[in-house]
């Protein structure tokens, strides 16, 4: 992948002369017209809020506008492709100025195509806030804790907006859970192709989701992450193979994908309470 993108950098790289601005940048994209519109992944060392508009959402939702939010930050890589034009705005910003509002929040590590898409009144509400961030940014003596705080809120909102789009595509979403269940039994229904336990990222991967995505995803359907769901059935299986089998306590554990059975016997404990073997006795 290369180099890692400061803000001069990246704004030199997609054709936008900055203001020797090394930490904070506001860009009003419909002031530019040769803006890089395709790049492979670079990665980058800041925080990158965007709002783009005139997009064309397929198949086309009623209630929804011609727009969506992309959020990133650093040590992500973007990549993009885009056909046209570039209208909206995008907010270039440290992570000495933003870290400590942004950490929290993981979608600052969702990928391009979990973009939040927008409705009507989000679109105005988000809108207001870059426009507002842009018009502070282009004054002679700006204020950085003012563009910060417009970028601190519109994390916020970001956050109730994914909530919602959660729920207006529970019928997708769904399936992604029901898949993720089916997924999670299958990996241990063959127990000689079981060589290490799964990790998230490989069921995110088959959703084809970031893992922060797919994690916000399960839990909000849920209620429980998905390594919780995986610690669960890994501890329903473990329980059926010490009430119903013969194996030795480390023949279970290599079984389920655990290195070391001292693993597997500190992980049932942290899990139930008891070791596998007091578990077996009762």
């Amino acid at each position: 992948m290369g180099k890692t993108f400061n803000i001069p950098d990246f704004l030199k790289y997609i054709n936008i002369k900055g203001t020797g601005n090394d930490s904070l940048q506001v860009i009003h994209y419909d002031e530019y017209e040769n803006i890089l519109l395709k790049s492979p992944p670079v990665k980058i060392d800041f925080y990158f809020l965007a709002i783009k508009q005139n997009v064309d959402i397929q198949p086309p939702i009623e209630e929804m506008s011609d727009s969506y939010v992309y959020l990133s930050g650093p040590g992500n890589a973007m990549e993009w492709e885009m056909t046209g034009p570039i209208s909206g705005y995008s907010i270039l910003i440290s992570e000495k100025l933003l870290g400590k509002f942004a950490r929290d929040y993981k979608f600052m590590d969702y990928n391009n195509h979990e973009a939040l898409f927008l409705k009507h009144d989000e679109k105005v509400v988000l809108y207001d806030l870059f426009i507002k961030a842009h018009l502070e940014f282009a004054k002679n003596q700006i204020s950085r804790d003012i563009i910060v705080s417009y970028s601190a809120l519109i994390l916020t909102y970001a956050q109730a907006f994914y909530e919602r789009q959660f729920e207006s595509r529970s019928k997708i979403y769904h399936k992604v859970v029901a898949d993720f269940y089916e997924q999670l039994h299958a990996y241990f229904r063959d127990e000689a192709s079981v060589k290490n336990l799964p990790s998230v990222g490989y069921f995110a991967e088959k959703a084809n989701l970031s893992t922060n995505y797919f994690g916000n995803l399960v839990k909000h359907f849920t209620g429980n992450s998905p390594i919780e769901h995986i610690h669960q059935h890994i501890i329903h299986i473990a329980k059926n193979k010490l009430r119903l089998t013969k194996l030795s306590v480390n023949e279970i554990a290599y079984s389920l994908g655990f290195d070391y059975p001292t693993y597997f016997t500190r992980f049932f404990r942290k899990e139930t309470g008891i070791t596998p073997k007091v578990f077996r006795n009762q």
